[in-house]
């Protein structure tokens, strides 16, 4: 009876040169992983951007506040389920943004100061335009669909708010890049990895904003002003990281700049 070779059989018909390219290329693989982590890890850059991350994230902007509405109406385990959905959407809108951008920042300064700017712009107005409707959302919140949604819908909503989420395309366009170093290598590795720690950030901080409010949402429900005091909390961070994201570019291109000054 013929038995079935074992695994050293079995590496024994790979040629050794094979086999030691493809473990070269797995030492390479993982010291290019790490060496790309301690370039963005191990730097005063990592406080920076999560600092920044928090602020971008906890400020009642469209994924939180439909965590919190979510929230108010079925409950923290629904809300902490949306912010899992929202999370995942992150991450793909995060990869797909480094994947198609990451080669350009990389090759053009230019391009990276113009989408600076311009995101810092757009959070001005989403900053404007949640101050001026922020009636109008805190109304909607309280709007109460009759049958609780089940457990893929949730994910399936909660992944379309964070793909298309205006704010997270600003940021991760328009104040990621500020937490590169080309010098490190790839650009496009270190913007997914950035996204990455971004959706792990998002998902633990829309989810505690889902269990206090779902914990506690009769007292929110109870008064409209607590909403609208949060939205328009939101609406100021906004526009006050709109200004911080352009300031740091215009006074590079000015002549008492650094990189451009003649």
């Amino acid at each position: 009876m013929q038995t079935a070779p074992t695994q050293c059989e079995l590496c024994s018909l790979i040629p050794t040169d094979s086999l030691i390219a493809a473990a070269s290329a797995t030492v390479a693989v993982r010291s290019t992983i790490l060496r790309y982590l301690v370039a963005v890890v191990n730097t005063q850059r990592l406080l920076a951007f999560v600092a920044a991350s928090v602020a971008i994230i906890v400020v009642p902007g469209p994924s939180v506040m439909f965590v919190i509405a979510r929230a108010v109406a079925w409950g923290r385990g629904t809300a902490f389920i949306t912010a899992i959905g929202n999370a995942v959407g992150m991450l793909v809108l995060a990869c797909i943004l480094a994947i198609g951008l990451g080669p350009l920042f990389q090759s053009s300064q230019l391009l990276l100061e113009v989408v600076q700017i311009a995101g810092g712009l757009y959070l001005i107005y989403l900053g404007i335009d949640a101050l001026r409707h922020r009636r109008a959302h805190v109304e909607a919140l309280i709007t109460v669909e009759e049958a609780r949604p089940n457990v893929p819908r949730i994910l399936r909503e909660g992944f379309v708010v964070g793909v298309l989420n205006p704010k997270a395309i600003v940021f991760f366009t328009a104040v990621f890049p500020q937490f590169v170093d080309p010098a490190a290598g790839s650009v496009t590795v270190q913007l997914l990895i950035l996204g990455a720690l971004f959706s792990v950030l998002a998902m633990l901080l829309d989810g505690t904003w889902g269990i206090v409010v779902g914990s506690s949402r009769d007292w929110f429900v109870t008064s409209d002003n607590r909403l609208l005091v949060l939205r328009t909390i939101g609406g100021f961070v906004m526009l006050a990281l709109g200004v911080l994201v352009i300031i740091p570019v215009l006074l590079e291109l000015l002549p008492i700049g650094g990189s451009h000054a003649a």
